[in-house]
């Protein structure tokens, strides 16, 4: 028989056999789906309800004496954190690129308690200071327990206004490289100690928010690479990927990534994107994640009532889309902030007031984010 003719026959039986195999995954997996979201689904929330409420707290882990290194703990999120840590009795690393704040943050945490904490001034997105970062540590205090990736920056931009794209590497460099970077280094010395990775994406992540497509890229990233990396060494290292919401923290204060690559305080594009949002403090926020870490969650999301909106973008994203796309995004020619969402916001003067924390506003000053920082910190 011609060689042509069997190689034809051959692809021919492949090809028809990889059909039959699609063709019956796709009759049977749809309706085995549906079946197991409507009667497996409410049984299956039920017992990890009463799991967390019940056994996870008596087992949960004590931090005393325990290593804990945090980025990005300057400021937000990161500073509380460290406190809230050191409430508990751990030893910290704290990493950040500004010292005096860092100096500041260690010594709020010493007047609760902490056993002992070591600063570093480092920036996350060099792959060189996250290992430096990493092996002092290791150097200062012989052990890591938990790694926490914190560190972040926000470009809040319509994407199509930018005018160089390459301004926004900077976020993808810190945001995601960053918590690449830490974890790559720390895991042998995680696995040591059965430690556990605490990554900080966000809501972002699965939220179509217009103005912010540059970080909710890299925090979808970051959500990701944790959520495969415990499947891949689950075993020896905890991983618990915190999706906050609105949290008080320097960027809810305005601080942003300007479409010139620039950390800007823009208060206009603040109360643009957040509008009538509620804002949780930061304290609260920290508190929530750490009791998590030390019970083992695979995930947090701070404030709750943010977990819901996971199940909008699934069943119904068209319509969250249109939401936002009316409220967030501008008329035809319109300036960027001449949405619908702060038209609302304006109207009532003052409500920001209880619906913000006060430590989010400044007097209406706009611009280079380090020198207003400096100024009113």
């Amino acid at each position: 028989m011609d060689f042509t003719l069997i190689t034809f026959i051959c692809l021919f039986f492949y090809n028809g056999i990889t059909y039959i195999i699609n063709l019956l995954m796709n009759i049977v997996i749809p309706p085995i789906a549906i079946i197991l979201l409507f009667f497996f689904l409410p049984p299956y929330l039920l017992v990890k309800y009463f799991i967390s409420t019940t056994i996870k707290p008596v087992l949960s882990k004590n931090v005393a004496g325990k290593v804990i290194l945090i980025t990005g703990a300057s400021s937000g999120i990161g500073k509380q954190l460290a406190i809230e840590y050191a409430r508990r009795g751990a030893c910290l690393a704290l990493v950040a690129r500004r010292e005096k704040k860092l100096e500041s943050v260690a010594h709020s945490t010493t007047l609760i308690g902490c056993q002992d904490v070591f600063i570093m001034c480092a920036d996350v997105s060099n792959p060189e200071h996250c290992k430096l970062c990493i092996e002092e540590t290791i150097k200062y205090y012989g052990r890591l327990d938990h790694l926490v990736n914190n560190a972040g920056i926000a470009p809040v931009s319509m994407f199509e206004y930018c005018p160089d794209v390459t301004n926004y590497v900077q976020a993808m460099d810190t945001n995601f490289w960053g918590s690449v970077y830490c974890t790559y280094n720390a895991i042998p010395h995680l696995k040591k100690s059965k430690g556990r990775i605490i990554g900080i994406a966000s809501s972002a992540g699965w939220l179509a928010t217009p103005r912010i497509s540059i970080y909710s890229a890299s925090k979808a990233a970051v959500i990701s690479f944790y959520e495969t990396l415990r499947v891949e060494i689950g075993n020896d290292v905890g991983i618990t990927i915190v999706t906050p919401g609105l949290i008080e923290s320097e960027m809810t204060q305005g601080k942003f990534l300007s479409r010139e690559g620039r950390l800007r305080v823009d208060p206009e594009m603040r109360d643009t994107e957040i509008s009538l949002m509620p804002i949780m403090p930061a304290k609260e926020c920290a508190r929530a994640i750490v009791k998590s870490a030390c019970q083992g969650d695979d995930y947090v999301a701070q404030p709750p009532w943010i977990r819901p909106t996971l199940f909008w973008r699934v069943f119904w994203p068209e319509i969250l889309d249109w939401c936002n796309r009316i409220l967030l995004v501008p008329g035809p020619g319109q300036p960027e902030t001449d949405t619908l969402s702060k038209k609302i916001f304006d109207l009532f003067p003052g409500v920001d007031r209880y619906l913000h924390p006060g430590t989010i506003h400044f007097p209406e000053h706009k611009g280079d984010a380090e020198e207003i920082f400096a100024y009113y910190h």
